[in-house]
């Protein structure tokens, strides 16, 4: 199969566009919209509150904030007190899904903060996020242990855990609020990919999770939340909460061992 970000030119003349699902064909005579795309590659989802069937082809897998700031020692979460070995639960699952989902040509999406470090994009509210009593070490600020700063894009803090390698084939986004798509390409990225059903996986699953799939939600894609590949440090009711509304209003839920069976029997 062909994988979606490497469309197959098959007559003369150029390619535009850089996955296969929504290129244009190009030559001196012609400009070919309907270049051939991959053909479907159907899979059944044992989701809730129903099954999904889904194209493989039209599927991408977005994983959000697996960042040391909110994932190790050392990191942000850790230095305010929190309880950062929470968001270290979906590192397993991922670690076992995220080849599965590359072998099957599922695209693999990294939406973490990276902040410019002149925080011009930052008005003062989402400031207060990190900073609420105008004391500590807020965004940008660098950490006492190691002098990282704070989700800042380069550096340490906003790095994806080590446990959690990014391949070539990956799409890395910026992201600067706690919805993935304000003001970020991710929409752009996904239309390009031909993307229909979003799987989220990442922390935290009330906060960053939880937005990021109802903004794509309300953009018109399918999602599903990967409840295993998701974690929040916040209390356990926040968890509770968001599953059940994304039952209700916004998607579906299944967990990795789910979406790796759907993919394994694809086209079957």
């Amino acid at each position: 199969m062909d994988h979606p970000s490497k469309p197959t030119q098959t007559t003369p003349g150029g390619l535009l566009g850089r996955f296969a699902q929504t290129c244009w064909h190009a030559s001196a005579e012609v400009v070919d919209m309907a270049v051939t795309t991959p053909a479907p590659r159907l899979a059944l989802l044992d989701s809730e509150p129903q099954k999904v069937r889904f194209d493989v082809e039209k599927a991408a897998l977005v994983v959000i904030d697996m960042q040391n700031d909110f994932c190790t020692k050392g990191g942000w979460v850790d230095h305010i007190g929190g309880d950062f070995s929470a968001d270290r639960a979906p590192i397993a699952p991922l670690q076992r899904l995220l080849p599965i989902a590359r072998r099957s040509g599922v695209p693999v999406i990294w939406v973490n903060w990276g902040n410019r470090p002149d925080l011009a994009n930052m008005p003062p509210n989402q400031l207060h996020l990190y900073k609420p009593t105008g004391t500590g070490i807020g965004l940008g600020e660098p950490l006492p242990e190691h002098g990282a700063r704070v989700l800042e894009k380069d550096s340490w803090a906003a790095a994806v855990v080590d446990e959690l390698p990014i391949e070539a084939s990956d799409i890395r986004v910026d992201k600067y609020r706690i919805s993935g798509f304000w003001d970020t390409p991710l929409d752009s990225i996904l239309r390009n990919l031909g993307t229909r059903t979003v799987f989220f996986a990442g922390v935290n699953t009330d906060q960053c999770v939880m937005h990021t799939l109802t903004d794509a939600n309300f953009l018109g894609y399918g999602c599903v939340m990967l409840a295993d590949c998701c974690a929040t440090s916040s209390p356990e009711f926040c968890t509770q909460a968001s599953i059940w509304n994304v039952k209700k209003c916004y998607g579906f839920v299944a967990d990795s061992l789910q979406f790796a069976a759907a993919l394994d029997g694809a086209g079957r």
